[in-house]
Parts: C-alpha cells; structure tokens; sequence
C-alpha cells in the first residue's frame, strides 16, 4: 500500500524512500532476509510489529528512527493529513519482490 523507490543498491545494504498516504494503512507484511532501519522524514502515524517477543506500536514522527528484524511482521499507518516519509535502510540489499510476504495485522489497510 506504499509507494516504494529505490534510491540505491551495494553489495551490503539498500536505501529505499517510502511513502504512505494521508489516512493510508499497509498491508501487513514480514520480511524472511532482511533488517531494515526506518528514519521518519516527515509526517506522522503510527508502527505496529509483532515478533518472538511480543506486539508493540510505536509513534512515527519527524526524525523518528526505528529498526526491524528480519521475520517481524509489522504494518503501519499515516494519521496525519500530510504523506508519511521515510527513509529506510535494508541489510543485505533489498532481494526483490519475493522477500515479503503478507502476515495478520493489527489495522484493516486502507490503501
């Protein structure tokens, strides 16, 4: 339900600018290979992941940073009025489209 660019690929690692519509919620996913950290550019919303440990949400602001571990699922959604944007690092580099698959989540998507 994101728009996904890719901005550039290494052998070690992906940059990756996403962006979630005002009032948007993703499908929610999970990655088998890859750690992703996530630094919010601007607008607000909301994270929502679950893994071994348990489910949490967390709060998606300007500078906000966060990380994912490979196998979490997670989704998240845009609350504000203005596009969610975010810059996120993928470790290894992004594989292709095969690396998420859909999970249960916590929102309805509304994409």
């Amino acid at each position: 339900g994101s728009t996904i660019r890719v901005l550039v690929r290494t052998e070690q690692a992906s940059v990756i600018h996403c962006s979630l519509a005002a009032g948007a919620v993703s499908r929610a996913v999970r990655h088998a290979s890859v750690e992703e950290i996530w630094y919010c550019l601007r607008g607000s919303g909301r994270l929502w992941r679950r893994d071994a440990a348990g489910a949490r949400t967390d709060t998606l602001s300007a500078s906000t940073i966060v990380t994912l571990s490979a196998g979490t699922c997670f989704q998240f959604r845009n609350d504000g009025s203005a596009t969610l944007e975010l810059l996120i690092t993928t470790m290894p580099r992004w594989p292709g489209d095969d690396e998420a698959s859909r999970c249960d989540g916590y929102w309805e998507p509304q994409i």
